[in-house]
Formats: C-alpha cells, structure tokens, sequence
C-alpha cells in the first residue's frame, strides 16, 4: 500500500531552534530518506517553499478566485511530503515516527487510493 506522509511545522516552533540543531535534524532526515529510498519503501518526497509563496484558487458557482497565500486559518502549514509504500497503516506510522517533525507541527498519514480502480468503477479510458 502506498501512503502519503504531511508534514505540517508550525513556524514559531521551528524558528525557535538554534540553526545548527535544524541543521542536524535535516541532515538526520535526509539520511533516514536515503536508507528508506534504498529499501524501496520512500518512493518520493519533496518540500515545499514558504506559504506566502502560495497562490489558492477557488471556483463558486463558475467564478475563480485566485488568493495569495495559503487559505487556512492555522498556524501550522504544509511543509512537505512523502510518499512511502508500507504493508499496513502501523507500518506507514513507524515510519512517519522516524522523522523528527512531529515535534514542531505534525505529520499526517493517509492512505492513497488506488486510482485504476476509480478509473475503472468511473468507465474512464485508461
């Protein structure tokens, strides 16, 4: 089973932590990703630029609105992601437990639906 990995920081919480230790806690990240991609069970993962890069659309009732920024009304914000291929839903949150971002925001997992089988349930050509 695939699943994806969330990760939400909350800045205040990161900005209070001396560079050289996010700098160790990165490098620790990238370590463990590397040993996860090698095992086949980090298919992939990125992380994301600051909110205020963001743009959000929305359509309500055929009009589209483009904001600046994220919509959310919270602190935190999505940071990054990874997609990770585990056996079960305790599996995939082992291994959301080995990356240290829980301790500044959170880290959501969720299971990624298999879209053949919608393309398929839908009639859409494959």
């Amino acid at each position: 089973m695939q699943f994806l990995t969330l990760i939400h920081i909350d800045p205040a919480l990161l900005a209070a932590l001396p560079q050289d230790e996010y700098d160790r806690l990165m490098r620790g990240c990238f370590e463990k990703a590397d040993a996860f991609r090698d095992t086949g069970c980090l298919l992939g993962s990125q992380q994301l630029e600051d909110p205020a890069t963001a743009r959000t659309l929305r359509v309500r009732e055929g009009l589209s609105r483009v904001t600046d920024g994220p919509f959310a009304e919270t602190r935190e914000f999505l940071a990054g992601f990874n997609l990770i291929e585990a056996d079960s839903m305790e599996a995939a949150m082992a291994i959301a437990r080995e990356f240290p971002w829980a301790r500044f925001g959170s880290i959501e997992v969720r299971p990624v639906r298999d879209m053949q089988s919608v393309r398929t349930r839908v009639g859409a050509p494959a």
